[in-house]
């Protein structure tokens, strides 16, 4: 559905009568905020409107916004109304009716359709079937719906190419027109963020493909396989994956000459090492020293691989907002603010009289109401930001940062032209904050900018309190890193209780239906949250310079080389 101003005006209308709490919800000022608000800016959040938005976002009658789902589009248009009554310029798909604030989405969703057949044959031509469950799961193609591999097979490790700590998996092997097998994870010694890079499937698969390899079987850890057990893969193996479709109608898949085959069990790989010149359990003592230093070598088995896959088309959408910027210079550069509209859907196998909705309130209608109230903040302010901001309401983060990818590999705006990336996920607003987490601060001028804004608010910015989770890698703004954009993901602090708060909510309501408006939310809390991110923008905004990456930075090095408008300087 195209969704120009013009139709999202009118449904907002509707939307209010619709909906008492938001027709009955002025800007009123919260007066906490509004003492410390006053010094550093014109705008002064209105915990009400945030809650107003929340109470929409998190109803029962959006169906827990599944990307793909009728209640997401409602969700999306009514974030696109918002975005019309807040004047902000359509920034989505240019149609026949105008400029949309919708960028369509396409995607493909995609499952096992069978258990697949994985065969090993020896160099003594003896033949053995590995056994679905025990030894193998399949992986399911987004591109076909039938693959058949047949080729030999050689191990590479934990297949990591670093040339900045001298590490190629791959030297000495030959791998072209064949499989890799390759240990999950990435050794502990490499720094948690950069080794959370390492571990991504899709980058072990791009390295593979590079030198040739038409396939991946990835295999555990014996710590990897005691953290995520084999079994719980199985079951799970009928959920549906997604990812966008391209300009062939496929699904865009990293390295698809070197699609994911299957995933075997510790036992699997006994059966995949069977007569090889190292033993399997020297391999696994190996991965598990800090440095990680497995050799790789040819396996003695070829294997024959053939793959079912069911493949679904559907449709959801981006929302996308522009606040214009004032120098005529700079205005051509964005700043853009995300946040993921989506979440995961209706739970199932409820039982009877049992909640079913997973509301997402916090996951994360708290950021898109962040996102609005910050809007809100630039409609009424004296002076307009210099460069111009995106706001950027993505879809299907849940399935894989996949609306994220989409804009940014398809960018409604110049991809040279966005300078930076702050994206609002899961803000837990259940306790009053005193400190924010931006994580990837460090590792770009972005950092700076959201230390100055945060201390005019009165608010310390604190460093990453769960380096093991690689958090910098997992959330939307990683998207645009990848694409050489300095980005920060922005999260409440663990001071002042916020620990404890982050914590529980992970034991007791994420992903889960208790998600809700039931929990003690602190609007006020989320007004100064707000308050935070539009003083973030702001800085961004009216710098005299465009962020870059810190000399030397990892992630700056990978994707933003020389040459870069966004590199290190």
């Amino acid at each position: 559905m195209s969704f120009t101003r013009r139709a999202a005006l009118a449904s907002a209308a509707l939307l209010m009568v619709a909906h008492p709490v938001l027709a009955a919800a002025p800007a009123k000022p919260v007066a906490a905020v509004q003492k410390k608000a006053a010094p550093a800016s014109d705008f002064v959040p209105s915990a009400e409107t945030i809650k107003a938005h929340m109470t929409f976002l998190a109803d029962d009658a959006m169906e827990g916004r599944e990307a793909g789902t009728r209640g997401y589009d409602i969700a999306a248009n009514y974030v696109a109304a918002q975005y019309a009554l807040l004047g902000l310029k359509p920034a989505g798909d240019k149609t026949a009716a105008g400029v949309s604030y919708l960028q369509r989405v396409p995607l493909i969703a995609y499952r096992p359709a069978g258990d697949g057949a994985v065969t090993l044959t020896g160099a003594d031509g003896q033949a053995m079937a590995l056994k679905y469950g025990e030894d193998y799961l399949p992986s399911p193609q987004a591109q076909a719906a039938d693959v058949a591999v047949d080729a030999p097979l050689v191990f590479v490790g934990y297949g990591v190419v670093d040339p900045s700590r001298g590490r190629d998996d791959y030297a000495g092997l030959d791998v072209k027109g064949k499989i890799v097998v390759v240990l999950t994870g990435a050794p502990t010694a490499i720094q948690t963020e950069e080794r959370a890079h390492f571990s991504n499937p899709n980058t072990k698969r791009a390295e593979a493909a590079k030198r040739g390899a038409i396939g991946v079987i990835t295999m555990p850890t014996t710590s990897g396989e005691k953290r995520r057990p084999f079994a719980r893969g199985l079951a799970g193996m009928q959920e549906w994956r997604v990812v966008w479709r391209n300009a062939q109608d496929v699904g865009a898949i990293r390295a698809p000459s070197a699609p994911a085959l299957a995933t075997v069990s510790l036992a699997g790989a006994e059966k995949l090492f069977a007569g090889a010149a190292t033993p399997l359990a020297s391999v696994l003592a190996q991965a598990e020293t800090p440095a990680g230093a497995v050799k790789g070598f040819a396996l003695p088995a070829k294997a024959s691989i053939a793959l079912k896959t069911q493949i679904e088309k559907r449709e959801s959408s981006n929302v996308v907002g522009l606040i214009e910027g004032s120098d005529p210079t700079l205005k051509a550069q964005t700043i853009i603010l995300s946040a993921h509209l989506d979440h995961i859907g209706i739970k199932e196998n409820a039982k009877p009289g049992e909640d079913r909705v997973n509301n997402g309130a916090l996951d994360n209608a708290s950021g898109i109401a962040t996102l609005l109230e910050v809007a809100r903040g630039f409609k009424n302010t004296k002076v307009r930001p210099k460069r111009s901001i995106i706001l950027l309401a993505v879809t299907a983060e849940e399935k894989g940062l996949v609306g994220s990818d989409y804009f940014a590999n398809n960018p409604t705006i110049n991809k040279a032209d966005i300078a930076a990336d702050v994206n609002l996920d899961m803000p837990v607003l259940l306790y009053p904050f005193t400190d924010v987490i931006a994580f990837g601060s460090d590792r770009s001028t972005v950092g700076e900018a959201v230390k100055h804004a945060a201390g005019r608010v009165g608010v310390a910015l604190s460093g990453d309190p769960l380096p093991e989770e690689g958090l910098f890698t997992r959330s939307d703004h990683y998207r645009f890193v990848e694409q050489g954009v300095p980005s920060v993901f922005l999260m409440t602090g663990f001071q002042n209780g916020g620990e404890k708060a982050f914590t529980t909510f992970l034991k007791t309501n994420y992903h889960h239906p208790g998600d809700d408006l039931n929990q003690p939310i602190d609007y006020q809390a989320a007004a100064k949250f707000a308050l935070v991110n539009y003083e973030i923008a702001r800085e961004l905004a009216n710098a005299p310079a465009r962020p870059v990456w810190k000399k030397g930075d990892f992630f700056g090095n990978t994707f933003a080389p020389a040459g870069h408008p966004s590199s290190a300087k």
